[in-house]
């Protein structure tokens, strides 16, 4: 997910199509939180990592 988001949101920057800017923005924020919430041994959503 985190992959995901910077390669949209490096695609709506180059393209100049905001929607996958905030797209992209938002998938970031949300794979950085699910990957830092993964690393530190918390459960998230039942699993011990959410990949």
């Amino acid at each position: 997910m985190f992959i995901l988001g910077v390669i949209l949101l490096l695609l709506g920057l180059f393209l100049h199509i905001p929607i996958l800017t905030i797209i992209g923005a938002v998938l970031l924020v949300v794979g950085a939180v699910l990957f830092i919430l993964g690393s530190v041994g918390r459960p998230v959503a039942g699993r011990r990592h959410y990949w």
